[in-house]
């Protein structure tokens, strides 16, 4: 862990709440920060005086005015009463999920941000999994959510949703949040500052994390095939993820080298002649563009019928999809 990382300070006099709080910090993937804690003003006084620090969270309670004379780059205050005490404070409310919190933290740390911190993990290559079949109406979000929230388990995941108009991840995204057409617009206007602005958009679904995907199916259609890649790009060089996970559709440009970059394909089939058909279609298709080697890679295989399908965050990990999906995965060697 880098030594360089710009200092943030946490001060709250309830012993634990900082406790709970600042372990929470430490513990977060790919934390910008070096976290130093403190519960009694005295403490914070004598080792923090001096001292460059770059955010101060200070609960509305601990507040006073001795610690103006730290030397900070953004003061914020944990409110305890839900109202803001100083308009020239920014304030955030102290009663609401840590990583709900910590998002909004990471938000306004983007203002005084430069270049991005120090890599958190080293060595380690983010591994992209694709999931695309051409057959509609296959279970494939539901077979991407599970695989993620199984991987989710043991490694850091990120699942990436490129429907041009989604249904399950949309339930769960809630309205008025950041979503994957904000990393795109970033990715291109403030490309040094990626890697806060990734952490500010990701949303957990049980264990894994995701980008909301994108609302407006225009907005999908419109981004270029050189724009996915330096995404993902991005992606891996955050070093936030060990593996991302891709639902994939036709609606995306570039499709064919979006699947060249990952490590391994999942493709769902059917039975029916119509679903034979498109199949034959799309692997003609990428033997004749010279994209073999995506199909070298290709897991293709057929669901057994499903009594249940799950549609509540909490059931991706369990049920009979699940104990499929964890044997296909086992069978691939992915997990």
């Amino acid at each position: 862990m880098s030594n360089n990382k710009p200092l943030f300070i946490l001060f709250d006099k309830e012993e634990e709440y900082t406790l709970l709080m600042s372990d929470f910090l430490k513990e977060y993937p790919g934390m910008p920060w070096k976290i130093h804690a403190y519960t009694k003003e005295n403490d914070l006084m004598s080792f923090e005086q001096g001292r460059k620090i770059s955010m101060i969270l200070c609960s509305e309670g601990a507040y006073s005015d001795s610690i103006k004379d730290l030397e900070y780059d953004k003061l914020v205050i944990l409110s305890e009463s839900g109202f803001k005490r100083d308009d020239d404070l920014d304030c955030i409310d102290k009663y609401q999920p840590a990583e709900t919190v910590l998002q909004m933290l990471l938000q306004l740390y983007l203002e005084i941000a430069g270049e991005q911190p120090g890599r958190i993990k080293t060595g380690n290559k983010t591994t992209f999994i694709g999931i695309y079949s051409p057959v509609k109406r296959s279970l494939q979000t539901t077979f991407a959510m599970t695989m993620s929230e199984i991987l989710a388990e043991k490694k850091s995941t990120l699942y990436l949703n490129f429907e041009n108009y989604t249904g399950i991840v949309e339930l769960i995204a809630g309205d008025g949040e950041k979503d994957l057409s904000d990393l795109v617009y970033f990715l291109n206007l403030e490309s040094e500052k990626f890697k806060l602005h990734l952490q500010t958009t990701v949303k957990q679904i049980g264990e894994m994390s995701f980008v909301p995907p994108m609302k407006y199916g225009q907005n999908m259609l419109s981004v270029t095939e050189s724009e996915w890649l330096n995404l993902l790009a991005k992606i891996s060089e955050s070093e936030l993820f060990d593996v991302v996970v891709m639902d994939l559709t036709d609606c995306i440009q570039g499709l064919p080298e979006i699947l060249r970059v990952c490590s391994k394909v999942y493709t769902i089939c059917k039975e029916d002649s119509y679903a034979k058909v498109k199949m034959s279609q799309y692997e003609n298709m990428l033997a004749g563009y010279d994209y073999k080697d995506i199909l070298e890679k290709t897991e293709r295989f057929v669901f057994p019928k499903f009594h249940y399908i799950p549609m509540e965050p909490d059931e991706f990990g369990r049920g009979e999809i699940a104990d499929f999906v964890r044997d296909k995965m086992y069978e691939t060697g992915t997990c």
